[in-house]
């Protein structure tokens, strides 16, 4: 008897496994960094730019960085494996609609989730806070994508390549703006650069600058018949694509002549102060040498994924095929989770009841204490993650493709 595998198995079979646990691999690293921001004791004022920054603050940072880049660049994917499955006026239309909700998602869902407090922040004097981060940023790029797919995948990934390569070029004359800058930067500047604006009673707090992730999304979109090869074709052009890009980073980043803000340099502390600065990179918005230093390596690691079994594969799998309803849940509960802690600390539930640079001074844990929250974060999480999961995989309900 054949056996069936996952792909068969589910009725969205445009899913490729190896693609849905790198999504998995990439949001569980990425609730670490969020509970991060939430429990630790100093996570809000702590900048891996600190040369005297200890070694699991900066690991523990700098992993995360893998996420958005990832996540974006395997969204662009998933929209070209779609394309047998619909006309391209259907899909176009789709993923319009998709950007459009996920941009609606950031605004009201996943900023009332970040800062528990829809009604107004006093530290932003009384604005209500739009965290503008990665659904805000995905969801611009899937709308630029829904215009740009009918020109078909090859120009699509030119044009990508054309962005991730060129934008670096605008740093030098493109103002730069602040999230936390009280709001006084010109709404458009964060097309190209973080900042914050004000909008009548709303404070517009913009950390992914949308037309740089458009690049990566395109990227992704324009690089589908990658995984569309012959698997062991297509897993060995993943590694030369992947080792060529860290190899690239290497030297780029070592002469220093192009492709990030944030030079590096020798620093007094030894050598591995100065390795840290040369991996401190710049991710709001993502320069070439991030996303060199973060999709060259998640190539390699995908290319690897179909050799790997088990039961933690088969997590991370169920893990990337809800992404969505990972995302919204698992703010709720760091925040929540944060208030109950700050609670036990001796704090009124309404010190907590913010985004958390505006937690008390004096909450929190240690970085021990981060990981083990993690881990009850991802042992909550599972369970209602594997009832989505298994409600989408049996279930053709067009609202399913929403969530």
């Amino acid at each position: 008897m054949t056996d069936i595998t996952n792909d068969q198995v589910d009725v969205r079979s445009y899913r490729m496994s190896n693609i849905d646990m790198m999504r998995g691999l990439v949001i569980i690293i990425m609730a670490i960094d969020h509970v991060r921001d939430y429990f630790y004791f100093s996570g809000a004022g702590v900048s891996i730019s600190d040369p005297n920054i200890d070694a699991a603050f900066y690991f523990t940072r700098w992993i995360t960085h893998f996420c958005a880049p990832v996540f974006v660049f395997l969204a662009g994917t998933s929209v070209e494996l779609m394309s047998g499955r619909r006309s391209k006026k259907e899909l176009a239309k789709f993923v319009f609609k998709r950007g459009a909700w996920l941009i609606f998602c950031e605004i009201v869902i996943i900023s009332t989730a970040v800062t528990f407090a829809p009604f107004g922040e006093p530290a932003m004097g009384g604005k209500t806070i739009l965290f503008l981060q990665v659904l805000w940023a995905m969801g611009f790029s899937m709308i630029v994508l829904s215009g740009a797919l009918f020109l078909g995948s090859r120009a699509c990934l030119m044009i990508g390549i054309a962005i991730v390569v060129g934008h670096n070029l605008l740093g030098v004359v493109w103002p730069t703006g602040n999230p936390f800058g009280g709001g006084n930067d010109p709404a458009w500047i964060t097309i190209l650069s973080p900042g914050s604006f004000i909008v009548g009673p709303f404070y517009a707090m913009v950390l992914y600058p949308p037309i740089q992730w458009a690049g990566i999304i395109l990227l992704g979109f324009g690089s589908t018949f990658i995984f569309q090869m012959e698997p062991l074709k297509r897993d060995a052009l993943l590694r030369k694509i992947g080792f060529s890009f860290v190899a690239a980073f290497v030297v780029i980043r070592f002469t220093g002549i192009y492709g990030d803000t944030n030079l590096w340099q020798s620093q007094e502390l030894g050598i591995i102060s100065t390795l840290f600065d040369f991996m401190d990179v710049t991710k709001y918005p993502p320069s070439l040498l991030y996303a060199l230093a973060t999709l060259g390596p998640m190539a390699v690691i995908c290319s690897y994924a179909d050799r790997w079994n088990g039961k933690i594969k088969d997590a991370l799998v169920m893990f990337g095929r809800v992404p969505f309803a990972f995302y919204v849940g698992h703010f709720y509960l760091i925040h929540f989770l944060s208030v109950l802690l700050g609670m036990w600390q001796g704090f009124e539930a309404g010190q907590l009841l913010h985004m958390f640079p505006f937690y008390p001074h004096g909450f929190g844990i240690n970085l021990i204490g981060v990981y083990g929250v993690w881990i009850l974060v991802m042992a909550i999480m599972y369970p209602f993650c594997l009832w989505v999961a298994k409600i989408k995989s049996t279930r053709k309900n067009w609202w399913l493709s929403y969530l």
